[in-house]
């Protein structure tokens, strides 16, 4: 099952424990306003992911606003300013970080670049993480995975070691 926008957010809120006024907080540092209303939209569960258990109380669609890798990204970015405080652009830095999410392919190692430096994690952090989900990587395959795209060595991230490494995160800030 592939992970869209809105699941990540879902599984970032939890695994980080941000509450509903700090996601809204998050997203303006990022540069989007969005009212604690349409932060509960964001973080409701369209009817694609799920796979249709019965009996699942699956809110209608209209009820849901789709995150965009816009909206992911600046969240992102917000909350490496959340986090790490605003850094002032050095001479010659552009004012704003350049959206780096295209198209779909990149997301998750989007989301694992920017979640490094929010958390200011090294990559035996990291590694530790994945591994505290059950997933082994070697260093490796994640510096492949934290490579700039378009690099030779750069690895796409799949969903399955994004949605992973937002487990292991869950398990190392809520324990």
């Amino acid at each position: 099952m592939n992970m869209n926008n809105n699941d990540i957010l879902i599984r970032l809120r939890y695994a980080l424990d941000i509450k509903n006024i700090d996601m809204v907080e998050i997203f303006k540092l990022g540069g989007v306003e969005v009212t604690k209303e349409e932060v509960l939209k964001l973080l409701t569960k369209s009817k694609e992911s799920y796979d249709n258990e019965a009996g699942d109380d699956v809110n209608n669609d209209e009820e849901n606003i789709m995150c965009t890798n816009f909206m992911l990204e600046s969240f992102l970015n917000g909350l490496i300013v959340f986090k790490r405080g605003k850094q002032e652009p050095k001479p010659g830095q552009p004012e704003k970080p350049v959206m780096t999410l295209k198209e779909n392919g990149n997301v998750n190692n989007v989301l694992l670049k920017k979640l490094k430096i929010a958390l200011a994690l090294t990559s035996e952090d990291m590694l530790d993480i994945l591994d505290r989900a059950g997933v082994i990587v070697t260093k490796g395959e994640l510096g492949a995975i934290l490579r700039k795209e378009g690099h030779k060595n750069y690895k796409e991230c799949g969903d399955r070691y994004a949605r992973n490494f937002l487990k292991g995160l869950a398990l190392k800030y809520r324990e």
